[in-house]
């Protein structure tokens, strides 16, 4: 195993340094027919925390806003280019009225392009999960942050839930789609690719990763760094921002 993960490291950091060569300036056209190729006809699904679009309430009146997030920006052209659905979730106060029995709606709300369904949390689900696990417990722990990581049992609990909640809405969205693809987004849904896969090993399954990966003993310090891993292991394609990153979970792998 040591000698696969020192050839998949090597095999990276040669991957890297060719598509920094080779880069060139991306424009919409080039996206959409770049993904097209990629996808060769498959459905794409992208699983993120955060949606692309949000409907609030304004006193009587109910509008939609694109949440400040990076995330989005980077990810929505893609879907933009090649349709699709966008899972998320539905955080915005009137996201109920606006969306289906399904919590589905076509966005964007001027030019629809692709389906956006919504996840409907609990509160507790909200606060275990989002709050507590993904952002107290992965968030620092991953930044090596001086403020220690907090883990919780009972949001590890919901941290689980929610990514089984997610599972079942991904499937249940793919279940008469052959060999589609699932782009899963951030450190919210480590379990996911692994849950996805163990239902439907036809559909390919990439997550990146959007903040830092530690070394391996600050990652041990987390009491289910295993099952973190274990999920996240279950994804065709693993993706991180800078070289480093990925280097250190090789190593903790």
């Amino acid at each position: 195993m040591a000698k696969s993960l020192v050839a998949a490291r090597a095999a990276a950091e040669e991957e890297a340094k060719l598509r920094h060569a080779g880069e060139a300036r991306w424009t919409a056209e080039r996206l959409k027919e770049h993904v097209k190729s990629v996808l060769q006809g498959r459905m794409l699904v992208v699983v993120a925390n955060r949606e692309p679009y949000m409907h609030v309430r304004e006193g009587r009146q109910i509008r939609w806003v694109m949440p400040a997030s990076g995330l989005v920006t980077a990810v929505e052209p893609i879907l933009r280019a090649c349709g699709g659905t966008w899972v998320a979730h539905g955080a915005g106060d009137a996201d109920r009225e606006t969306a289906d029995a399904q919590g589905k709606l076509k966005v964007p709300p001027e030019t629809p392009a692709y389906t956006l369904k919504r996840i409907w949390l609990t509160k507790e689900e909200e606060d275990g999960y989002y709050y507590g696990f993904a952002n107290e417990g992965l968030w620092p722990l991953c930044h090596i942050a001086h403020t220690r990581p907090i883990f919780r049992a009972e949001d590890w609990t919901q941290y689980q839930r929610v990514n089984a909640k997610f599972a079942e809405a991904v499937l249940d969205e793919l279940k008469d789609t052959d060999s589609p693809c699932v782009l899963i987004q951030d450190y919210h849904f480590a379990l996911l690719p692994r849950l996805i896969k163990a239902k439907r090993p036809d559909i390919k399954v990439a997550l990146f990763w959007h903040i830092p990966w530690p070394n391996p003993e600050a990652f041990a310090i987390c009491p289910w760094a295993r099952d973190l891993l274990d999920g996240m292991l279950g994804a065709d394609l693993l993706g991180f921002h800078i070289q480093f990153h990925c280097n250190n979970f090789l190593d903790t792998v």
